[in-house]
């Protein structure tokens, strides 16, 4: 990434965020001036800020604004060298609740980006979702001890790929499929040098895990405050996760690239070897604490999927990507640096399990 690391700064919107925090102190860490464009709209991300700055004083340029603001993003934008778009509203149930807000910001926010780079032909990279694939009712399921899994083998060995249709479900899926779209159609119609990645389940340090979004550290702090955990549906729901670390790799990698993958989307997650049902993480975080977790059940909610696990090959081959962080050794380390945050105790669970496994009891 030689060419990219030194000249004129890089754009990150939603930068004070838990993906866009991790990504910017990779990029300052390596030389690079970074705009860190956000609006701290999300409870927490001023404290990720703040943390930047401490880390690389004036390599981090925040500017306190909002995607909505096309003049604002414009000047952002003016003389950057690239643009990594993670600025959204995250939470299906906030789109469901305020759906004029979340298209405004997701779809009409990354129309600004887009037209702000369109004549400069400034690289774009752009953090998609797998809702874009709806709820995959169609895919048969099995349930298994290891959760909902594809009946089919190959779909169960490999996941979920990139020719899947899209089906966009919740205005959420909407408002983040119709911005995936007009980012590849700016590639074809514009020959703006633009991919995007459509996320499975990303955590890490730097998540402020809410019961809307960011859940594997949002089940983390609960835990640890020894507070009830909430699941809608059965539990039985299978994802891939994906250290952030790793995540940040790929978006790296995707604008060291972008001229030969202009125009493409590529799935982004775990894989099929980081795949865990939300009954077999908690389990996990039990054994983790040494405690037991107290988890209450309410109905589905609209859009989930039962499962999904993204099919990473082609971005693993067509971005060089290494092998993710498993998964119970990149939990371990989150539970870690959560606790160290709030000042709470850990117990080192993982390096000497209980006599008696820790329980899961439901309400």
């Amino acid at each position: 990434m030689s060419s990219g690391l030194r000249g004129r700064p890089i754009l990150v919107t939603g930068g004070a965020g838990f993906i866009g925090s991790n990504l910017a102190d990779r990029l300052a860490s390596q030389g690079q001036e970074v705009i860190v464009y956000d609006a701290l709209s999300r409870a927490g991300v001023e404290r990720n800020l703040a943390w930047l700055q401490a880390r690389h004083g004036e390599r981090i340029r925040p500017m306190i604004a909002d995607v909505r603001d096309g003049a604002a993003l414009a000047e952002a934008a003016r003389g950057v060298r690239a643009v990594f778009h993670l600025a959204a509203q995250v939470a299906v149930t906030t789109s469901l609740v305020a759906p004029r807000e979340d298209f405004e910001i997701n779809l009409g926010g990354t129309f600004n980006v887009l037209e702000a780079v369109r004549q400069a032909q400034v690289p774009v990279i752009f953090a998609s979702t797998n809702k874009v694939y709806g709820d995959l009712a169609d895919v048969p399921l099995e349930l298994t001890r290891e959760g909902h899994l594809p009946a089919d083998a190959a779909v169960r060995h490999h996941g979920i790929g990139e020719g899947r249709p899209l089906d966009f479900h919740t205005p959420y899926g909407c408002s983040k499929g119709a911005a995936d779209q007009y980012v590849l159609d700016y590639a074809r119609s514009y020959g703006v040098p633009a991919a995007v990645l459509r996320m499975s389940c990303i955590y890490g340090e730097r998540q402020m895990g809410t019961e809307d979004q960011g859940w594997v550290a949002h089940f983390l702090i609960r835990a640890l405050q020894g507070q009830p955990i909430t699941l809608y549906g059965d539990g039985h729901q299978v994802r891939d996760i994906l250290e952030v670390g790793d995540a940040v790799d790929a978006y790296l990698a995707a604008w060291d690239r972008i001229e030969a993958i202009a125009g493409q989307a590529f799935n982004l997650g775990g894989g099929p070897a980081n795949a865990v049902s939300l009954r077999t993480l908690l389990d996990h975080i039990a054994a983790l604490l040494g405690a037991d977790l107290t988890v209450a059940f309410e109905d589905w909610r609209a859009g989930d999927q039962r499962y999904f696990v993204a099919d990473r090959r082609t971005a693993a081959h067509v971005l060089e990507l290494g092998e993710p962080t498993p998964w119970r050794a990149g939990v371990e380390r989150l539970a870690r640096w959560l606790a160290s945050e709030r000042g709470l105790p850990l117990a080192s669970a993982a390096a000497a399990p209980p006599a008696v496994p820790a329980r899961v009891v439901a309400l």
